[in-house]
Parts: C-alpha cells; sequence; structure tokens
C-alpha cells in the first residue's frame, strides 16, 4: 500500500468484517439454540403428556370410569403425536434406539389400555395382571420421557454455556484484532505523521535542515517534498537576510575604516612632506627611518582594506583553525571609530585560544553583539569580552541564570566566548524573543532585527550554540560556544 487513505480503509474494512463475522457466528448461534428451546419446548410437552397418561392410568384403576379413559386414550395420542411429528428431535436428545423403543412402548401401552377397557370385572385374575403390566409399562415410559427431558435441558444449557464461552472469546479477540489493527495503523499512519510534526517543529525552531523521507506513502512523500521545496526557499531567503545584513553593516563599519584608514595616510603623508622639504640634504639614517615608516602604515592600510574586503566578499563557509585573538583584535577595529570615549572595551583573551570556523562568517557575529553591548552602555560604561576553554560536556557556571538558545552539537573541546556590558539590560519579557527575525527594540528605522538572528544562524551552523544572561539594570552578558578543534566534523 502506498497511500494513507488505502491503509485508513484497509483498517475500517478488517475492522468492519470482524465485526460483521462475529454478527454472523452470533446470529447462527442464537438460531441454533432457537431451533433446541423450540424442540426442548415439544419434549416438556410429551413429558407432561405422559405424566398426564399415569395420572388417568391411575383414575381408571381406581374408578373404571370411561371420562378417564377417554382422556387416557386423548394423551396418549397427543404423546404419539408429539413422537412422530417431531422424531428429529427425540433422536438428537435421546437417539434412534430409545426414541424407537418409547414408540414401541407407547404402542403396546395403547394396545394393553384397549385390552384392559375391553376386559370385564367378572376376570379379577386377568384385570389384575394387566394393570401390572400397565403400570410398569407406563412407567418405564415416564422415566424414558424424563431422560428425554433431562437431556434437552442439559443439551440446551451446553449450548448456552458454550455460546457465552464464544462470545466471551471472541469480544476478547475482537478487542485484541482492533488494538492491532490500531496500533499498525498508528504506525503505519500515525508515526510517520509524527515524525513530520517533530521535523516540523525543528524547522520552526531555525534549524532548516532538509526533511528525510520517513514513509513511501503518497500523501507524506508530497507533504516532505512541499516542505523541503519551502525550505530550499527559506535558505534562499535567509541568505538573502544574511546578505542584507552584511551590507548594512558595511555601511555601519565604513566610518570606522575610514577612521583607521586615516591614521596610516596621516603618518604616510607627513613622513612624505619631511622628505619632500629635506630633498637631498636629509641625513641618511631620518630618510631610513622615514621610508620605514611609510611601508609600516603602507602595509598597516593595506591590511585594513583586505580585512573589510574578506568581511564584504560572498563566499561559501569555510572552517579553518582561526585564532581568537587576532581575529577579535580585527573586529574591534571595524568599530573603533564608533566606540564613545567614555565607554571602555576590555579584553581578556588567551592568545593560545582558537575556534574552529569561517572568518568572515565570525566577524559578523562578534560585530553584531559588539555593537549591541556599545548601544546598551549608551555614552559610558564597560564593554568586556573574554573567552575560555573547556570540555563541550561543562554546563554554565555556578550562580548562572543562563537562557540558552540552540543546541551544541560539538562534542569535542569547546570555547566559551562572553561579550559583556553593564548597560540597561533585557527585560524578562523580552529576553526570549531577541534572536526572532525582525524582532527590535529599537526605534522606527534604526534597526531591521535581523543581526541577533543571522548571529544565531551562523553559531548553529558552525555547530555552536549562544546563551543570554540579562538583569534590568545591571548589564548584559551574551556567551557563545564554539568548536576549539577539527576532530569533529559539526553538524
Amino acid at each position: 500500500m502506498h497511500s494513507l487513505r488505502q491503509k485508513i480503509t484497509f483498517g475500517y474494512y478488517a475492522l468492519a468484517t470482524l465485526i460483521v463475522g462475529l454478527s454472523v457466528f452470533a446470529f447462527f448461534e442464537l438460531r441454533l439454540i432457537g431451533d433446541k428451546i423450540v424442540a426442548g419446548a415439544h419434549i416438556a410437552e410429551f413429558f407432561d403428556a405422559t405424566l398426564e397418561i399415569r395420572r388417568f392410568e391411575k383414575n381408571i384403576f381406581l374408578y373404571r370410569q370411561a371420562e378417564d379413559q377417554a382422556e387416557n386414550r386423548a394423551y396418549l395420542q397427543q404423546a404419539r403425536g408429539l413422537l412422530r411429528d417431531y422424531r428429529p428431535a427425540f433422536v438428537s436428545f435421546a437417539g434412534l434406539r430409545q426414541t424407537d423403543a418409547l414408540t414401541r412402548g407407547l404402542g403396546r401401552y395403547e394396545s394393553l389400555m384397549e385390552t384392559y377397557a375391553a376386559s370385564g370385572a367378572a376376570q379379577p385374575d386377568k384385570l389384575e395382571s394387566l394393570e401390572s403390566e400397565i403400570r410398569q409399562l407406563g412407567k418405564e415410559i415416564v422415566t424414558a420421557a424424563e431422560a428425554i427431558a433431562r437431556a434437552e435441558r442439559a443439551s440446551l444449557q451446553a449450548s448456552l454455556d458454550r455460546h457465552r464461552r464464544v462470545l466471551a472469546v471472541s469480544i476478547v479477540l475482537l478487542a485484541m484484532l482492533a488494538v492491532g489493527i490500531g496500533l499498525l495503523v498508528s504506525r503505519r499512519v500515525a508515526r510517520p505523521l509524527q515524525r513530520l510534526e517533530e521535523d516540523m517543529a525543528a524547522v520552526a525552531s531555525g534549524r532548516l535542515t532538509r526533511l528525510e523521507q520517513v514513509s513511501s506513502d503518497r500523501e507524506i512523500v508530497s507533504l516532505t517534498l512541499a516542505f523541503n521545496r519551502v525550505m530550499r526557499e527559506l535558505a534562499l531567503r535567509q541568505q538573502q537576510l544574511l546578505r542584507a545584513e552584511k551590507l548594512a553593516s558595511l555601511g555601519t563599519l565604513l566610518s570606522g575604516v575610514a577612521h583607521e584608514l586615516n591614521n596610516p595616510l596621516s603618518n604616510i603623508s607627513s613622513s612624505c612632506q619631511i622628505l619632500l622639504e629635506e630633498g637631498e640634504a636629509a641625513d641618511p639614517a631620518l630618510r631610513d627611518e622615514l621610508l620605514g615608516e611609510i611601508d609600516a602604515q603602507t602595509v598597516r592600510a593595506r591590511n585594513i582594506v583586505r580585512s573589510l574586503l574578506d568581511f564584504a566578499r560572498d563566499r561559501e563557509i569555510r572552517r579553518e583553525i582561526l585564532p581568537l585573538a587576532p581575529l577579535i583584535a580585527e573586529t574591534l577595529r571595524f568599530v573603533k571609530g564608533q566606540v564613545p570615549s567614555r565607554v571602555v572595551v576590555a579584553l581578556d583573551i588567551p592568545a593560545e585560544l582558537s575556534v574552529v570556523g569561517d572568518r568572515q562568517r565570525l566577524q559578523q557575529v562578534f560585530l553584531n553583539l559588539i555593537r549591541n553591548a556599545l548601544e546598551a552602555v549608551d555614552e559610558a560604561g564597560h564593554v568586556t569580552l573574554t573567552a575560555r576553554r573547556h570540555a563541550a560536556g561543562l554546563g554554565a557556571p555556578a550562580g548562572r541564570k543562563l537562557l540558552a538558545f540552540g543546541r551544541c552539537a560539538h562534542a569535542g573541546e569547546v570555547v566559551d566566548i562572553e561579550v559583556r556590558d553593564d548597560g540597561h539590560g533585557i527585560p524578562p519579557e523580552v529576553l526570549p524573543r531577541i534572536f526572532d527575525p525582525f524582532f527590535t527594540t529599537r526605534d522606527v528605522g534604526k534597526g531591521s532585527g535581523l543581526g541577533l538572528f543571522i548571529a544565531f544562524e551562523i553559531i548553529e551552523e558552525h555547530g555552536g550554540c549562544v546563551a543570554v544572561e540579562s538583569e534590568p539594570g545591571t548589564g548584559t552578558a551574551f556567551h557563545v560556544r564554539l568548536p576549539a578543534t577539527l576532530n569533529k566534523e559539526p553538524t
């Protein structure tokens, strides 16, 4: 079966077939019991007739009245008629031999009663002998009728007991089969849907991973393909958002880069002016010193421009081992011109620390976090960047209340980078939404709400995670965890 509809229909028809089968079986069982009840009624009537025969037999022997003889004859005819008309029922309960013997006994009894009625009172010895024979034969007939009635009742009770047992077993089997069909349908229908729901929940949380084919059913396949198409479109849109945020960051960086370039250009200009003024009379040592300064400042300017070009270049992610301290220092140069004079930016990053990732994308993450910290402290305050290396299994420091975002997939050594400010902090009701796309607390026109969202996506792309701790009025700290080694590729 390659369709959910076919599986559900199959389960429905299988259950319906079981119910109909049980109903048909119960119908025939009840019909059989009904036939036995009808046959039992005839047997009971036969037994009652034999008792009446014996009752009027006694009256005949006591009173010798014609009315008693007539009643005895009538009940005898009734008993013979029942035995004749419903012979199969009697045979089924008493057997063929006993039924034939009972038939012959009734015939013999009728003959003896006729002989007794025809005999006169002048032959007392003969009458006494007939009475004794008739009583014995009547007793045998009643005993046989009673045995048949008892067998009928026992058979009926056995049928009822069997029907109860069969019905109970059928209900249990039906319940078990219904549960089995339900579990089968659940496994074949509900479980793929649940798996698909979990994958879509993961997508909704920001992980744009391709949905795996969890079932060969037509509906599931179509739904999976549709969602994969949507995710491809989302990935393209996310790349466009990333480029848009990068362009916005570049616009912000231009002022810082211009300020950073102004210093080496001023030094180059000053050195060139001195050389021009001194001309041929310049001291050789001074001239060499100035030329060296011009060369050093040219290299400095070239590095600044190269860093800016590397940041602006759009390329595929390339993971490499990056020394963390130079990476942060280079990122700080981009925003150096935006740091107010009363804001202190402090670094506590060991020189030997390295992280695994793409230089351009990680610089964009740290750039967004540093800019947010600078905006949080306004015109005065402190921004501190620290980093430590430890095993991935180590949790948050004691006493810290971190709101974690994402899932760290790297199992090896990691580096935790903290960007902390002592600004106004983030309100608790806002904190869970800070990484949502287009969410911002800034005034209209002063923020797109994409900076932290893109930073979160980049960190997850590197197999890392982000956590935040913040209290209104005491500041905010962003914790970024990144792989420190290449021994296990991030997933």
